[in-house]
């Protein structure tokens, strides 16, 4: 019965379809794993697939000609990599690659483009989903631009918590100097302070967060607000 259908819980977007929405999509549905550091979207280069990660986390970075490169937003289970796709630009000029490793499923581009086209529940799920990664994405920028990289590293460990199962990141000082777009020197500053103040302990590349509710009262309001933003525009299985 289609009603009986089991959709994936840990993709937020396709737990909310409906039966036979998912129905229609389930055989060309692809799980695939993703190892850190991955790219699954080069700048320019048209995508053959869209992704809906499970456990994964993937980043989507800007690029510069001289190689630096800087974090415009995170996508985990709540979402979709892939926007260019369904919304007709075909490619974007960032790149996206993989700064949590973990399971996927994709989903080839024409039959998402033909879904989208199509209207109903996955169009409108897309569609809000794509507006709440346009206002992390903005909030990304102001708050690289006006707030400390305390700060900055704080929305940075929450964000990506938000959408690990366990408190455990891996990741280098480097890599996150690089999401973030500042100088490693900065990062092992503002790493330090978290550490003594005992709200993260960091040991070669693995973070664990010991003290949420401590770096949410340490972050910026840019946490917040893209918080709320989620919790606005989705169903609220996906904003928790």
């Amino acid at each position: 019965m289609p009603d009986q259908v089991v959709r994936p819980a840990r993709n937020h977007l396709l737990a909310s379809l409906p039966a036979a929405d998912y129905e229609r999509i389930r055989g060309d549905l692809e799980r695939v794993t993703l190892s850190l550091g991955d790219a699954v979207c080069e700048p320019y280069v048209e995508m053959k697939h869209v992704y809906f990660p499970l456990d994964a986390i993937v980043s989507l970075l800007c690029v510069m000609e001289d190689g630096g490169s800087a974090e415009i937003a995170i996508v985990g289970g709540e979402g979709v990599v892939g926007v260019s796709l369904f919304m007709g630009g075909e490619s974007t000029p960032s790149r996206a690659v993989v700064q949590s490793g973990g399971e996927a499923y994709r989903l080839p581009g024409r039959l998402v483009k033909d879904e989208f086209y199509r209207g109903g529940p996955l169009q409108h799920l897309l569609l809000r989903y794509t507006q709440a990664l346009l206002t992390q994405m903005a909030q990304t920028a102001v708050c690289n631009r006006h707030h400390t990289v305390d700060q900055q590293l704080c929305r940075w460990l929450l964000l990506s918590h938000d959408r690990l199962a366990g408190d455990e990141l891996l990741m280098t000082q480097e890599l996150i100097a690089n999401m973030l777009g500042v100088r490693r020197e900065g990062v092992t500053e503002a790493a330090g302070k978290l550490q003594r103040a005992g709200l993260i302990y960091y040991h070669r590349g693995h973070i664990t967060i010991l003290d949420r509710t401590g770096l949410e009262a340490r972050t910026c309001e840019c946490y917040q607000v893209v918080q709320r933003e989620y919790a606005r525009l989705l169903p609220r299985e996906i904003a928790d």
